[in-house]
């Protein structure tokens, strides 16, 4: 049709694997209009994030076009040259990656990388470029947009840097954007204006758009036509309304499922327990700059889970720098089993470093990819507990069988030869390898799909049960707060707003902050992006 933009037939790409060329996509077919959003939803490795790619004519290292045909504005990408498809990238073509924290140069400020694109693909000068970026960064809602772009990628949050690099592909005005899991990364009330701000300019441009997510309830909103595939292949494709109303297949009806996980609450804490940690009148800033932490307090009881929710920006990583000793705090105190803690890491014993662990949000930048997971998972069991030689293998191999990754299949492996679910599992485990009291967990679901995410909040209360740990959860996820937490705190710019068990925080009446939070999340209703825009606006 004259008005299909994209059109992929009988695709099918193969990954290089010791025995050989294996199948990874088998013969999907696409068609995409302008000014049309396509939802491409399934479980992780379907083959989303492959397809997406190869609608730019790219495949990954180790991977090949085994046969079919990309078609971009009358063009079969598959039959130009490198040079060719590499004019398109970046300029009538654009990509929004998951992990904006691998995806940006360190060494550069965020506004000279908006500023590359167009100006090599000559769209604009670098006057042009800067002041369409500033234009862009108060349309995603990032603060001080004047000003944000001079700064560097660790010197702006997750949610921020994802938001940034939302802009930076919309910098050509694209015919065509991939959205990779775009909001994975942004609290709820900072998604709603990403996900209007995309939609706004993809019907403004009349850009054709590839929205990747595992979040439906996302999909829902942006979406014209919803695709599920799983193992490669299609599952089923039809109108959103229609697929949200009357999923055909087992597989889809599954998905529309999942997220039902609810672990029973642990009994109120006695009136005598002490907590095992304690954070007290924390005051805390970066260099010079204002408070970004202002007299925040709370308790993490034994064997229980503390949720710490907020938007982005709101305070909750940094709370969690500051009881880990990365950042020094300016006032305030922490107490490790009634025990303060030195404000910096150099200071705390060997001891006092075992007892709390972390799990990071992105496991692909948190795991070091030249190494095994023997050697990944080894190094805190040898480093806090002095095991060698046949007790260190034996104790790898049975904390490998505690996440569920058979030893004997994965020991050896490299992270860069996992799943994200997998990854995620290495991340918590080897925090688990050090047998510590408390485990921070930073968005460690945020990334996942969700047949993935629902399966790593049962193991961690699994482990919770067994080890008699207990958690601080960093989280903008509402779900995952009503599957897992005993009790919640609510930041906002460095405050905590209110906080209690979960029973009386998801029950009115609620502070003013914990409503708009509640009140943000997604519903699987086409209509509810709209019209919760305009009660926001009213």
């Amino acid at each position: 049709m004259a008005d299909t933009l994209l059109s992929i037939r009988d695709l099918r790409l193969e990954g290089r694997a010791e025995r050989g060329w294996v199948p990874i996509l088998k013969g999907v077919d696409l068609d995409l209009k302008r000014g049309e959003v396509l939802g491409l939803i399934g479980e992780s490795g379907a083959g989303k994030s492959t397809l997406g790619l190869a609608a730019m004519g790219y495949v990954r290292d180790g991977t090949r076009f085994a046969g079919g045909s990309v078609t971009f504005d009358g063009r079969d990408l598959l039959k130009l040259s490198p040079r060719e498809r590499r004019r398109l990238r970046g300029n009538r073509i654009a990509y929004v990656a998951q992990s904006a924290a691998a995806s940006f140069n360190p060494a550069h400020r965020l506004i000279d990388q908006y500023s590359e694109g167009p100006v090599i693909h000559g769209v604009m000068s670098k006057a042009q470029a800067e002041a369409d970026a500033r234009e862009l960064y108060a349309k995603m809602r990032l603060p001080d947009p004047d000003r944000i772009g001079f700064r560097y990628p660790h010197q702006v949050s997750g949610g921020q840097l994802q938001r940034a690099m939302t802009a930076m592909a919309m910098a050509s005005r694209p015919d065509l954007i991939v959205f990779d899991e775009p909001t994975t990364a942004l609290d709820v009330t900072t998604q709603i204006e990403v996900l209007g701000a995309i939609r706004d300019i993809v019907a403004e441009f009349d850009t054709a758009a590839i929205y990747i997510t595992h979040d439906l309830a996302v999909v829902a909103q942006m979406a014209d036509r919803i695709k599920v595939i799983r193992h490669g292949e299609e599952v089923e494709e039809a109108p959103t309304r229609e697929m949200l109303a009357a999923p055909r297949e087992d597989y889809t009806r599954s998905l529309w499922a999942v997220r039902e996980f609810r672990a029973d609450p642990a009994p109120a804490p006695a009136p005598d327990e002490k907590p095992v940690l304690s954070v007290s009148h924390v005051t805390a800033s970066y260099r010079t700059g204002p408070a970004v932490l202002q007299d925040v307090t709370f308790d993490i009881h034994p064997g229980r889970t503390l949720a710490v929710v907020g938007e982005s920006g709101s305070g909750k990583s940094t709370a969690a720098r500051v009881i880990t000793g990365l950042l020094p705090p300016d006032g305030g105190e922490i107490r490790l089993g009634g025990e303060v803690l030195p404000p910096r890491l150099a200071d705390r014993s060997r001891e006092q470093l075992r007892r709390v662990q972390m799990i990071y949000q992105m496991a692909d930048t948190a795991l070091n990819p030249r190494q095994t997971l023997r050697e990944i998972v080894g190094r805190p069991a040898r480093f806090y507990r002095g095991l060698r030689g046949r007790d260190l293998d034996r104790d790898i191999r049975q904390l490998l069988e505690d996440v569920e990754l058979d030893p004997d299949e994965f020991i050896d492996r490299y992270p860069g030869e996992l799943s994200g679910g997998q990854k995620q599992r290495v991340g918590i485990l080897r925090a688990l390898a050090a047998r510590p009291d408390v485990i921070i967990c930073d968005e460690v679901t945020s990334a996942l799909d969700q047949i993935v995410a629902d399966g790593i909040l049962r193991l961690l209360k699994r482990l919770q049960v067994e080890h008699g740990l207990s958690y601080m959860f960093i989280t903008h996820d509402i779900a995952t707060v009503r599957a897992i937490a005993d009790h919640v705190v609510v930041m906002q710019n460095g405050h905590v707003v209110e906080q209690g068990p979960k029973a009386e925080m998801f029950a009115p009446p609620h502070a003013a902050y914990t409503d708009l939070l509640l009140s943000s999340v997604p519903e699987m209703d086409p209509d509810w992006l709209t019209r919760r825009r305009g009660e926001m606006r009213a």
